[in-house]
């Protein structure tokens, strides 16, 4: 028998293998959560299979995500980016990528990692919700609205609350799945066993 999946990932194989295996899945580690967020940015305006089919090529011009070293991109980088056609050439996403990385660093030096800084916003403790059709689930919340302004606050840009509540649910720190989707009770188990150190 078919397993019953969440609406919006039907009919394209990338979007239900993402959907089976990562969206909602709760992510401690600084690099995966970085990475996330960077998608997230770029994905802004745009939809997120567009993302998904380019992520491979963000990966290999964002030096496979690793926030240390774009951090540290100058000019002659940025020009490179910009010609890159398979990612999105966005001037003012692939600058704020730069800089969010540089406050992303900020952060770990005042939590001891970006992780422990986010996860704070729902106590460490994945929401979950109980959505029984995708098409109910909101686009902000009041808790994405906090967070997305504290982020801007520290020099974050493209984390508006609907970006951040997209973040929020791709990093499974609210569990969106719908109540009848197969992934609904494996990924709150998931987040049932989170323990932060």
């Amino acid at each position: 028998m078919e397993k019953h999946k969440c609406g919006w990932c039907l009919g394209d194989p990338l979007y239900e293998a993402y959907h089976d295996t990562e969206w909602g899945v709760p992510v401690l580690d600084d690099e995966n959560i970085f990475e996330f967020l960077i998608l997230e940015t770029f994905q802004a305006g745009l939809s997120w299979i567009t993302i998904l089919r380019k992520r491979g090529n963000f990966r290999k011009a964002f030096d496979n995500f690793d926030y240390r070293k774009i951090a540290l991109y100058e000019e002659p980088k940025i020009a490179e980016l910009l010609q890159d056609a398979g990612i999105i050439r966005n001037q003012l996403k692939i600058r704020s990528t730069v800089s969010n990385a540089r406050n992303f660093m900020k952060i770990q030096e005042e939590f001891g990692n970006f992780s422990r800084y986010i996860w704070s916003f729902v106590n460490g403790v994945p929401i979950q919700n109980e959505v029984q059709n995708y098409k109910e689930a909101p686009a902000t919340t009041a808790l994405s609205d906090k967070l997305s302004k504290d982020l801007k606050k520290r020099g974050f840009k493209f984390v508006g609350s609907t970006v951040i509540y997209a973040h929020m649910q791709a990093t499974g720190m609210v569990n969106d799945h719908e109540t009848n989707c197969f992934r609904y009770a494996e990924v709150k188990k998931m987040g049932e066993k989170i323990k932060f150190v």
